[in-house]
C-alpha cells in the first residue's frame, strides 16, 4: 500500500515531500489543501488508499529537488486535475488527487463557505456517470 504507481504497471516507493512543494501546489490551484492532506501527502508523496470500490494511486506533488523526484511526480496534482476538468461533468471546483486507472477520479471539494479552501470530505468522481459518491469523511480515514 505504500507504493506508488507512476504508470500502469511501474511501482515506485513514493518519497517525501517539502512543504514548500505542497504551497505552490496551492497557489496553482488558487485552493488550501486540508490538514489532513498535507500531513499524508508530506509524508509520502503519492502511494496508495484503499476507498471502496477501488484502490486509488494518489497524484504526487510536483517537486523539482532532484531528477528522480521530478520524473515520479510528472503525473501531478495540478496536471490531472487540469486533464480531469476536460471530462464531460467533471466538478468544474473539484481537485483531482488520485486514480483508479480506468478514468475515475479521486477528488477533493471546496466548502460551501469558503470555495479556495477545499473541503476534508473525499469524493469519488464517476467518469460514466458524472455522479460524486462521498468515500470517506477524511483523507486520514482511508
Amino acid at each position: 500500500m505504500n507504493e506508488f504507481r507512476a504508470f500502469p504497471g511501474q511501482l515506485k516507493m513514493p518519497f517525501p515531500v517539502d512543504i514548500k512543494y505542497v504551497t505552490e501546489t496551492e497557489r496553482k490551484l488558487g485552493v488550501k489543501f486540508p490538514p489532513s492532506y498535507v500531513t499524508r501527502i508530506v509524508k509520502s508523496n503519492g502511494g496508495e488508499v484503499e476507498a471502496p470500490p477501488d484502490v486509488w494511486s494518489l497524484y504526487p506533488i510536483y517537486d523539482t529537488s532532484d531528477k528522480k523526484r521530478l520524473k515520479r511526480t510528472c503525473n501531478d496534482v495540478v496536471r490531472e486535475t487540469k486533464a480531469a476538468k476536460e471530462w464531460p461533468d467533471f466538478p468544474p471546483a473539484a481537485v483531482a488527487i488520485g486514480a483508479n486507472g480506468c478514468g475515475d477520479q479521486l477528488v477533493l471539494i471546496p466548502q460551501a463557505d469558503a470555495p479556495d479552501i477545499l473541503g476534508s470530505e473525499v469524493y469519488w468522481w464517476d467518469h460514466e456517470t458524472g455522479e460524486l459518491n462521498k468515500v470517506a469523511d477524511d483523507l486520514a480515514d482511508l
